[in-house]
């Protein structure tokens, strides 16, 4: 693909990621987007590390999960190092293996597994913002020396613009989720209100409390409240 037809497939991506209506739904477009756009990408994937552990956050391709399994396993691998670095803030936000079936002294059990998953070559790039680390995005292709550095700097375009979308995405979540909670802990003060007389802030505060007393969360709490109305009106 010529760079401009690439830049307007960037543009066109940007509005198809923002459009997406989940957060899983952005991930799961981002991958397809890499084997799609990417010259060379057979499977694409989306790979966290929390707390030591490898996390598949979304895959196109079956080696891709079988790869973020192994690195996980052996707490060795490209993808994971990236990811892991995320964690940390520091490090490289880029990475190459030009021809995997060469020796890879960083992550030499890996590579070897990695044949045997038919991987010829890899790159990846850490999925960022300013303020926010969300994994790396990592490409796979069958045959060695797939990825240059032409597609190293496209691969790299295209997790800006994922990153960018993935982090309004987390932001419409985060809101909704909010407004949801106050609306499950308004209907249930309002139960609470007319069942005992109560004013507001003291009915605020017996689901507080209730919630600090069996370490429930506070929706939660507000959720039981609203489901056993009916039975003890």
């Amino acid at each position: 693909m010529e760079w401009r037809e690439f830049a307007e497939a960037m543009a066109q991506l940007a509005r198809t990621l923002l459009a997406q209506e989940s957060v899983q739904g952005t991930l799961d477009e981002i991958a397809a987007s890499a084997v799609r756009l990417v010259e060379g990408c057979d499977a694409a994937g989306i790979l966290a590390v929390s707390k030591g552990r490898a996390v598949t956050l979304s895959s196109c391709g079956d080696v891709v999960e079988a790869s973020d399994q192994l690195q996980g396993e052996l707490a060795e691998g490209p993808c994971f190092d990236l990811a892991a670095r995320a964690t940390g803030g520091d490090g490289e936000r880029v990475f190459r293996i030009a021809d995997i079936t060469e020796p890879q002294p960083a992550w030499p059990r890996f590579a070897t597994a990695a044949r045997d998953l038919g991987i010829g070559s890899m790159t990846g790039v850490l999925l960022y913002t300013h303020d926010e680390d969300f994994g790396a995005l990592n490409l796979y292709s069958r045959r060695p020396g797939a990825f240059g550095k032409d597609i190293e700097t496209a691969g790299w375009m295209l997790a800006s613009h994922a990153a960018v979308a993935l982090a309004d995405a987390r932001t419409i979540d985060q809101l909704e989720d909010a407004m949801k909670t106050r609306h499950a802990i308004g209907e249930a003060m309002g139960i609470l209100r007319e069942r005992h007389k109560l004013s507001e802030d003291d009915a605020f505060n017996v689901l507080r409390r209730i919630s600090q007393q069996h370490n429930i969360k506070l929706r939660d709490v507000a959720q039981r409240v609203r489901t056993n109305a009916p039975h003890q009106a």
